[in-house]
C-alpha cells in the first residue's frame, strides 16, 4: 500500500529480536558508551526508569484514544491534516498510504492550544494533557541526547539539545491509532477496545492466531528525518525495523528503516515525539565528528532545505542522499 523503498524490509527475513534496555537510572558513566553502542548496532533502543512520570503517559494516552474512538465525522472536524491536524490512511502529499489514523500536531503551545479547539469537547483537558506530554519527553530527549554527545567525545555535550529547546524548534507529535484487522476472526469491537493500556488490562486478551500475523502496512518504510523520535506505545505490537541518515554524526548512526503493520486484533497506539531542530538551524557534523581521515560525508544545509527536500518525495524515498557532499571543495566546507 507504500512505495515499495529502495531497501525493502523482506518478508521472509523478519526475525524477532531484543532491542538493546538502557537504564538511566545507572551508572551516569555506562549510559553514555550503550547509547552509543545501540545506535551503531540497532538505531533504536529502549529506554527504562526515563523519569517521564507514568501519570503524564496515562493522561495523553486517555486523551488520544477518547478521540480515536470519536465517529468520523467528529475526527474530521480536526482535519484534513495540511500537515497538522486528523488524517486517515493518505499519509503526506505524494500519494502513500496506510492502515492508520493519526493526530501530528506542532509543539508550540499556542499551535495546541488552538487545535485543542476541534480536536476535543474539553480543549483546556486535552491541551494541558499535551504540554505536560510535550515537556516530560522533550526533558527526556535532551538528557539522551547529552548522553549520546558525551559517548561519542563531543566536547559540547549540549550540542544537539540545544536544537529541540530552541523557541523555534520545529518539533512535532504525532498520535497513530492502527485499528484492528477487519478480517481478525477475533477481533475486539467492544468500546473497551479503544481504552487506555491501563484498562486494557482489566480485558480479555484475544487468540489471533494465524491473523495476527497479517503483513497489512499500518504505515510504511520509512526513516525519520529528525534528530531523535521518542516512540511510546500500549501493549499491541506492530513495530518492525530493519537492522542498517546520519549527517550529525557523520553517518556513524544511521537512521533506521522502519515500518508499523496493523497484525493484532487489538487497536494499537502509538505516540511519537520527533525532536527536531528549528527551520533556520544549519545541521552539520561537530567538529570531533569530522576530521581529515574521516572527511564530511554531507555538505552543510538547514532544516528547511532538508523538510523540502522530504516534502517533494515518496514515504520510502532516500532523501539523505541529495545532500551528499560531491567535491572536495564541499567536504572542506
Amino acid at each position: 500500500m507504500v512505495v515499495a523503498s529502495p531497501t525493502p524490509i523482506p518478508n521472509e527475513k523478519i526475525q524477532a529480536v531484543e532491542l538493546p534496555v538502557i537504564d538511566l537510572s545507572s551508572k551516569r558513566s555506562e549510559a553514555p558508551k550503550l547509547i552509543v553502542k545501540a545506535c551503531e548496532e540497532y538505531g533504536f533502543f529502549m529506554v527504562i526508569n526515563h523519569g517521564v512520570p507514568q501519570d503524564i503517559i496515562e493522561r495523553m494516552e486517555e486523551e488520544s484514544f477518547s478521540f480515536f474512538a470519536k465517529p468520523v465525522s467528529e475526527k474530521q472536524r480536526a482535519g484534513p491534516a495540511n500537515p497538522f491536524g486528523y488524517g486517515c490512511k493518505n499519509i503526506g502529499f505524494k500519494g502513500d498510504t496506510g492502515e492508520v489514523e493519526y493526530l501530528l500536531l506542532n509543539t508550540n503551545p499556542l499551535s495546541i492550544s488552538q487545535r485543542s479547539k476541534t480536536i476535543s469537547n474539553d480543549p483546556e483537558k486535552f491541551s494541558s494533557a499535551v504540554s505536560s506530554y510535550i515537556q516530560a519527553v522533550r526533558e527526556l530527549a535532551c538528557e539522551i541526547l547529552e548522553l549520546m554527545a558525551e559517548g561519542l567525545w563531543v566536547t559540547d555535550t549540549s550540542v544537539l539539545s540545544r536544537l529541540i529547546t530552541d523557541v523555534d524548534s520545529d518539533s512535532l507529535l504525532r498520535l497513530n491509532h492502527y485499528p484492528p484487522l477487519k478480517d481478525c476472526r477475533d477481533r475486539d469491537t467492544s468500546p473497551s477496545s479503544l481504552q487506555p493500556p491501563h484498562h486494557q488490562q482489566q480485558q480479555h486478551h484475544q487468540n489471533c492466531n494465524s491473523n495476527g500475523n497479517s503483513n497489512k502496512i499500518g504505515f510504511g518504510e520509512h526513516c525519520d528525518p529528525q534528530i531523535l523520535t521518542l516512540l511510546r506505545s500500549n501493549d499491541v505490537g506492530g513495530l518492525q525495523i530493519s537492522i542498517e541518515d546520519g549527517v550529525m554524526t557523520n553517518g556513524r548512526f544511521v537512521s533506521v528503516r522502519h515500518r508499523a503493520l496493523t497484525n493484532s486484533c487489538k487497536s494499537r497506539l502509538s505516540m511519537a515525539y520527533f525532536a527536531a531542530p528549528p527551520l533556520h538551524a544549519w545541521i552539520t557534523s561537530p567538529p570531533e565528528m569530522a576530521t581529515p581521515h574521516r572527511p564530511s560525508l554531507y555538505r552543510p544545509f538547514t532544516w528547511a532545505e532538508y523538510k523540502k527536500a522530504m516534502y517533494s518525495l515518496r514515504l520510502g524515498d532516500n532523501r539523505l542522499e541529495l545532500f551528499r557532499a560531491r567535491n572536495d571543495e564541499e567536504i572542506a566546507s
